[in-house]
C-alpha cells in the first residue's frame, strides 16, 4: 500500500496495539483512506514542513471494531479517518500554537499533561467542516475524560 503522505506511511497510519493483540483488521475504506490522506496534506505536512523533524503519530486510523474493543463507543472521528494524534519529545506546545494559529482545523485538543505542554496532541480535519474548535482534554476527580474550551 502507498503512503498516506509524503511523511506518513500507510503502516504507521493504520498501527493499533489493540487491532495486533486481538487479531482485528486496522484497514480503511475509500472514504476514510480519501479522508486520512486529506488531513495529512492539509495539517499534517504543512505542520512537518515548518517543523522540520519528525513528528510521531501516535494513532490515526481506528475502526469501528478496534474502537470498541478498546471501550470506545465509535463515534471518534479517528474512525473516519478525520484526526490524528501527534507527539513529539518535548515540542508539543509548539506544534499545538502553530496549527491554532496557522491550519486550519475542526478539533484541535490539548491532551492531559499539565499547563507547559500537552502528552499529546489530537487534529482532525473534515472537508466543508472546519469548526476551529480548540479544547483541553482533562480527567475530572472520577478519572473521567472532560474536554474545557482551551
Amino acid at each position: 500500500m502507498e503512503n498516506i503522505s509524503q511523511n506518513i506511511s500507510y503502516a504507521e497510519a493504520t498501527r493499533s496495539n489493540v487491532a495486533s493483540k486481538y487479531g482485528l483488521s486496522n484497514s480503511p475504506d475509500a472514504k476514510a483512506l480519501s479522508a486520512m490522506r486529506l488531513l495529512a496534506n492539509k495539517v499534517f505536512e504543512p505542520l512537518r514542513a515548518w517543523y522540520g523533524k519528525p513528528i510521531a503519530v501516535t494513532s490515526f486510523y481506528r475502526s469501528p471494531k478496534v474502537e470498541a474493543k478498546a471501550g470506545r463507543t465509535g463515534k471518534s472521528q479517528h474512525c473516519k479517518g478525520e484526526a490524528i494524534d501527534i507527539d513529539t519529545a518535548g515540542d508539543n506546545a509548539k506544534l499545538f500554537e502553530y496549527i491554532r494559529q496557522n491550519l486550519d482545523f475542526d478539533q484541535l485538543i490539548w491532551e492531559y499533561g499539565d499547563d507547559k505542554s500537552p502528552a499529546w496532541i489530537h487534529v482532525s480535519y473534515k472537508a466543508g467542516w472546519i469548526r476551529g474548535q480548540v479544547l483541553r482534554a482533562v480527567r475530572d476527580k472520577a478519572g473521567k475524560t472532560i474536554y474545557k474550551a482551551f
